[in-house]
């Protein structure tokens, strides 16, 4: 059952991924494109990094920026399917 159940998720995820489209938009926070606000914390973690590797504040904003980044660019993912006809799924099946 496991296998079975394997093949089918696999399956469901190629038929997912071959007729989707996906684009990222930017995210608005306090105006139009902010993106190079997050990169703040990343570039300022980075630095504090380059001078002293056990430095706790660099390691905390370093981390923050890059999951406000990740997380960032998830909540703005758009993800549409693409119209297809029955047929063409029992055929791609």
């Amino acid at each position: 059952m496991f296998i079975f159940g394997l093949a089918l998720a696999i399956a469901g995820g190629y038929l997912i991924m071959n007729r989707c489209i996906s684009r990222a938009d930017f995210w608005h926070w306090w105006g139009t494109n902010t993106f190079g606000l997050t990169l703040i914390p990343l570039v300022i973690g980075l630095a504090l990094l380059s001078f002293d590797g056990r430095s706790i504040a660099g390691w905390v904003l370093a981390g923050g920026g890059a999951v406000i980044i990740f997380v960032g660019i998830l909540a703005n993912l758009q993800i549409f399917f693409t119209p297809i006809s029955l047929f063409n799924v029992i055929r791609d099946s």
